[in-house]
């Protein structure tokens, strides 16, 4: 995305990562997460005004939309669950996949992870991530980065919400999964039924009625599991 954001001079259009803090600060609320109310965000209540704002900010248009400023419906039933199981990340290093606002990864840092680490392409959603997790008072280590193609990551378990809406996407991920669970590290994903999810390669786990915003899903409650990835 970056190399898409730069002036006529070839000087970035990103503003510096202070600037995005304080964007977001301005443009959401602190809000507990409906299905996990242990934990607040930074919370958006609507997906295109704040859309529309960061693409000012950014004086540039396509942009890929506000993923982080919104508690979506996996990363909630992924947040309950590790909060209700802390036994599945207690004393391990974990890593939240694709962390939007961070969600997953701050509940497993409460739960007793011995390290997070949480992956975005989004530079808004790392400053996200570091500002929700110290509204927290954990830490996560943030990458900036796609990790689904070169080293894995030093893992002891994988968590991905919500990452199966795209097609080529979900087949990247999966080819990623196959990788971390052929070494050894069980996946678990959190998923509303999204139209690319792997079905034949789940292990439900538990299930939920998420609370979600309306303008950004077909309706203000997602049936929403949890699912173990099989090798």
């Amino acid at each position: 995305m970056e190399d898409r954001l730069r002036d006529g001079r070839g000087r970035s259009l990103i503003p510096a990562h202070g600037d995005r803090k304080n964007f977001i600060k301005a443009e959401t609320a602190i809000l507990p997460v409906p299905h996990a109310p242990e934990i607040r965000l930074h919370l958006a209540d609507e997906a295109m005004a704040l859309w529309e704002k960061t693409e000012e900010e950014l004086g540039a248009m396509g942009l890929p939309p506000p993923f982080w400023a919104f508690a979506w419906a996996g990363g909630q039933a992924l947040a309950r669950y590790i909060l209700d199981n802390p036994d599945i990340v207690a004393g391990k290093r974990v890593f939240d996949f694709a962390a939007g606002s961070g969600l997953v990864g701050i509940a497993a840092a409460k739960a007793g992870a011995s390290n997070v680490a949480a992956s975005e392409i989004d530079d808004y959603a790392i400053a996200a991530i570091e500002l929700n997790a110290e509204l927290n008072g954990v830490q996560l280590e943030t990458a900036a980065t796609d990790i689904t193609a070169g080293k894995l990551p030093e893992a002891e378990v994988m968590f991905c919400g919500d990452v199966f809406y795209e097609k080529s996407m979900a087949d990247r991920i999966t080819a990623f999964l196959d990788r971390l669970t052929g070494r050894g590290v069980p996946v678990y994903i959190g998923d509303p039924g999204r139209s690319y999810l792997p079905k034949e390669r789940l292990e439900r786990l538990a299930t939920y009625e998420i609370q979600v915003i309306r303008s950004l899903e077909d309706s203000e409650i997602k049936k929403t599991s949890v699912f173990k990835f099989l090798s």
